[in-house]
């Protein structure tokens, strides 16, 4: 199943919630951009100041090189999948370990060919790769390199049952090569959340991949 899941990136308990009220009259699925300013130079809202309704089915993406306690605060408000970066930290499998007891999903961002040979090992303990295209902590700006598409096949030799997710860059020119090289979780920022009707751009979005 394909998944277009809009982005939340902001930097305050107000902007979230100004965001997530557009985005829960017609999305399902949603990603959540949390920074703490450590690996993104930008600061965004404090996971203890957000929620969500419980009808949406949610992704959190921390950026920061010292998860471990930002996704066990995340880890309460029972997301559907937690996605951190392996910058500068040695605790992946910790963090996989308690995810996975706590009945939560757990991605890992990658940005290239060669970090997916560093971090083969990890592959198999994985629910969800994230191939990462942007600029972190902000929305809009990118282009999608779509050379790192070539990814999505050598995850998928390691594990097959791992999802695939997408962030950066996409619009309507590209999201359709995306799902057909196998991306199954579209994240989506600036296209919708800076257009003048988002749910528009949402809708035009799925129409490409149907």
């Amino acid at each position: 199943m394909i998944n277009v899941c809009p982005t939340i990136t902001a930097e305050n308990k107000e902007k979230f919630y100004e965001q997530l009220s557009i985005l829960k009259t017609f999305a399902k699925r949603i990603h959540i951009d949390l920074s703490d300013g450590t690996l993104a130079t930008r600061r965004l809202v404090d996971i203890k100041d957000i929620n969500w309704p419980t009808d949406l089915v949610v992704d959190i993406h921390i950026m920061s090189d010292y998860p471990k306690d930002i996704a066990r605060e995340a880890a309460k408000l029972k997301p559907n999948c937690i996605i951190i970066h392996e910058h500068n930290y040695k605790d992946i499998e910790l963090i996989i370990a308690e995810l996975h007891q706590l009945d939560v999903k757990v991605g890992l961002a990658i940005y290239s060919e060669n970090q997916l040979v560093e971090l083969k090992d990890y592959m198999l303990q994985l629910d969800h790769v994230l191939i990462f295209s942007g600029n972190l902590g902000y929305q809009g700006g990118s282009v999608a390199n779509l050379n790192l598409l070539s990814i999505v096949n050598q995850v998928k030799l390691i594990n097959p049952k791992i999802e695939i997710g997408w962030d950066g860059g996409i619009n309507n020119t590209n999201i359709k090569k995306m799902v057909d090289e196998g991306v199954e979780v579209i994240n989506v920022g600036g296209y919708i959340m800076l257009s003048p009707n988002p749910q528009d751009a949402y809708a035009k979005l799925n129409k490409e991949i149907q």
